[in-house]
């Protein structure tokens, strides 16, 4: 099993709110609260946008189309985001490549200290849903999305000595 380093809530905030661009800051919300892969979010055009669900085309699934999640507050930003910059419906909203979206992220890390990839966010999405008790059968098929639920066990990890101690605890104590 693969050990990745997990990347705790109030540091996942602290980098966004440290993100002054919108578009960057955006960029993160979404792979950070809504468990999109960076090809995702690079590939969004405005019409897939419909509320709080987008349509992804051509997911990495390899199935017709896929749709995701956003909280409410993200969903709001993204469409004002792209009305202000007045989109065409088959515009991309963020029209960069993958590489310059990797150094967005890699800088943002660097504003904490730590070195951050794009699949880091999407990662702490998942994690961060199981760990706030979201049944891992929401977390696998909605929010990453996953046609087998081992891999998102895999992606999961397992839990510290202190997450085990947290969860016995409210459980029992």
């Amino acid at each position: 099993m693969i050990n990745w380093t997990i990347i705790e809530k109030d540091v996942v905030d602290e980098i966004i709110f440290r993100t002054m661009n919108i578009r960057n800051r955006l960029i993160m919300e979404m792979m950070a609260r809504g468990g999109m892969r960076i090809g995702e979010v690079l590939n969004l055009r405005s019409s897939d946008i419909q509320g709080q669900k987008l349509l992804l085309r051509a997911p990495k699934s390899g199935r017709e189309g896929e749709v995701v999640f956003l909280p409410r507050k993200i969903a709001d930003k993204l469409q004002k985001y792209v009305a202000d910059h007045n989109m065409e419906p088959e515009s991309r909203v963020f029209p960069i490549t993958y590489v310059a979206a990797w150094y967005l992220v890699r800088s943002a890390g660097r504003l904490v200290g730590i070195k951050l990839s794009p699949h880091d966010l999407r990662r702490h999405a998942a994690t961060y849903a199981s760990r706030a008790g979201t049944p891992i059968e929401i977390v696998s098929k909605i929010i990453l999305r996953h046609a087998n639920l081992a891999t998102t066990q895999r992606y999961l990890g397992k839990g510290s000595d202190l997450e085990a101690t947290r969860w016995i605890e409210n459980l029992h104590g």
